[in-house]
């Protein structure tokens, strides 16, 4: 420790105690720390310093902590006193008739002689002292006045804390409480949260799937009449809001083929690539539009493009590739119409295509698929889950591709109505917004970055869920002002969200590889300050069926596997 800081603790021995008039003796250094009789502990440890400041920057300083303090507050029966000075905890410098509250981020030991321990810490916001009892009140945001080197340090208590994490009046939702307490509610501020996008991170096995399912059961309950849709690759959500949502999949989404645009039409179509593909995409786009152009709504709209939602025949698609096809002289190849007609006859005669590319889906259901989509109306039902698990792996980017540019289409249309939010949330995110070393080039990555950088101003709110956040495309997790993350193991992941978590919420981060399951960080917009969380328990029902299977158990005891292979085998080969 410099000499400054050793003067400073010798200070100690003079301070003031919070909320007194007089003076009292308060802790020696360190090193005087055995010698100390038991009689001269602090009653009230709240009362005494812990440590100075040394260093002042601009978001955080250097301070010091006095060792035997650290020790005697960590008996204390309150257990945000107990965690004084700790990684990660909250500490308080009195500034004039203020406190500032600020958060440590790391630990180091002073190597002089009877030095103590040296610390960063990170400024979170300040709030009124309440005289009588030197408390802290009236908590906001952000740094007005800075201590000074030789400001005492003392530790925040939990009714320090309570008034930190107390509502200010905006609305919100409670998911579990405040680490390390037992009875403060933490909440996240709805609005806030979801006018500026939000991400959920955690690696498998965490509890990010459950988690998920809670924020989002808190939001519909406290939002009945909401707009949710949720993209589900893997079907675990079905069952965690089938009493409070309307659940999509292969077997009743009836997601019309024709609301494709052009270039979603080319994923799904053409299978050429290089120089063969523009000339495969030059033939779709002639026929796509004279395809469309022979609806009656195309008569009465005038001039249409080969993006318009237009219904149109299948049939007419291929009559209108074969009848260009029946205008070539014999020097030029049928090849590329040939690929074209080849991939949607495939198409039209798989069934496990069926759920989009079905003759019954040609009439005018657009209105009705959005309504159903994106709960307008809700019914008592909020949230849709588009289950996308049985769709054919070499569609679902673009199912998902449709299903998001419907929502930031629909918004667009839309600014002359009443504005009626869309929540969007994407589970398995990596997969839709991948970083420019796994891009495919498919559109769904393009509508994702793009609702993640304009959706806000249209009333769209994105929620990406991830277990993979270095995965992400550049960009995409610095435009969600809220970041949930619970514990990631990879290093890449941990140095990513760092990277795109505020500076103040850095004592925090470093505590993301040591999170039990069901806890998490949670900094941003959608809280007060940046706070560690552990989750509420979630009710069975509402729970997502991502349980992990208990091998011991399940391999302990046998009997009816023929019939299951049976079954299994019959659903496979009907791809029902």
């Amino acid at each position: 420790m410099t000499d400054m800081g050793n003067q400073d603790f010798d200070r100690f021995k003079h301070a003031q105690p919070a909320g007194e008039a007089s003076p009292q003796a308060a802790p020696q250094p360190a090193a005087a720390a055995a010698a100390k009789p038991a009689s001269e502990v602090p009653a009230d440890n709240a009362q005494q310093p812990i440590g100075v400041v040394l260093e002042v920057a601009g978001s955080g300083s250097q301070v010091a902590f006095d060792l035997q303090r650290l020790n005697e507050c960590m008996e204390d029966a309150d257990p945000s006193i107990a965690l004084a000075g700790q990684v990660g905890s909250q500490v308080k410098i009195r500034v004039g008739n203020t406190w500032l509250l600020a958060s440590v981020r790391n630990q180091r030991k002073d190597r002089r002689a009877n030095g103590g321990i040296l610390a960063d810490i990170d400024f979170l916001g300040e709030g009124v002292e309440e005289k009588l009892t030197g408390r802290l009140h009236g908590f906001r945001r952000g740094v007005t006045r800075y201590p000074v080197p030789g400001a005492l340090i003392y530790p925040a208590t939990t009714p320090d804390l309570k008034q930190v994490y107390a509502s200010d009046g905006r609305a919100n939702i409670e998911i579990g409480t405040v680490y390390p307490t037992k009875d403060i509610r933490a909440g996240l501020y709805v609005d806030a949260m979801l006018g500026k996008h939000f991400a959920l991170l955690g690696s498998t096995g965490t509890g990010k799937s459950t988690s998920a399912a809670l924020i989002l059961h808190r939001i519909c309950q406290s939002a009945p009449e909401g707009h949710v849709v949720m993209i589900d690759p893997h079907g675990e959500y079905s069952a965690a809001f089938r009493q409070t949502g309307m659940i999509l999949d292969v077997s009743n989404l009836q997601m019309p083929y024709w609301l494709m645009n052009f270039e979603e039409h080319c994923e799904v179509l053409l299978t050429s690539d290089g120089n063969e593909r523009q000339v495969d995409a030059d033939i779709l786009a002639k026929c796509l539009l004279r395809s469309r152009q022979k609806n009656r709504l195309a008569e009465h709209m005038g001039k249409i493009t080969v993006d318009s939602p237009i219904p149109y025949l299948l049939s007419d698609l291929s009559n209108a590739i074969q009848d260009e096809m029946g205008k070539l002289d014999k020097a030029t190849s049928s090849a590329p119409y040939m690929r074209i007609k080849n991939k949607l006859e495939e198409i039209k005669g798989d069934p496990r295509y069926q759920f989009m590319f079905s003759g019954m889906l040609v009439g005018d259901t657009m209105a009705e698929f959005i309504g159903r989509v994106f709960r307008m109306p809700g019914q008592g039902k909020p949230i849709s889950i588009i289950d996308v698990s049985g769709v054919p792996s070499d569609i679902t980017s673009t199912v998902v591709a449709v299903l998001s540019r419907l929502v930031f289409d629909f918004a667009i249309w839309g600014r002359e109505e009443k504005t009626r939010p869309i929540l969007l949330v994407c589970e398995e995110a990596h997969r839709y917004v991948p970083n420019s070393a796994n891009e495919d080039g498919s559109s769904v990555g393009r509508i994702l970055s793009r609702i993640a950088k304009e959706g806000r101003k249209y009333g769209i709110s994105l929620g990406l869920i991830t277990q993979r956040p270095s995965d992400l495309a550049e960009g995409v997790l610095s435009q969600c002002g809220t970041i949930i993350s619970m514990r990631l193991n990879n290093d890449r992941d941990q140095a990513f969200v760092k990277a795109a978590m505020p500076e103040g919420a850095r004592g925090f981060l470093d505590s993301i590889p040591a999170l039990r399951n069901r806890e998490c960080i949670i900094c941003g917009e959608g809280v007060a300050i940046p706070i560690r969380v552990a989750f509420d328990n979630l009710e069975e029902n509402k729970r997502p069926a991502s349980e992990d299977p208990s091998f011991v158990e399940l391999w302990s005891h046998g009997g009816g596997e023929e019939d299951t292979v049976e079954r299994v085998v019959r659903r496979w080969r009907s791809q029902g």
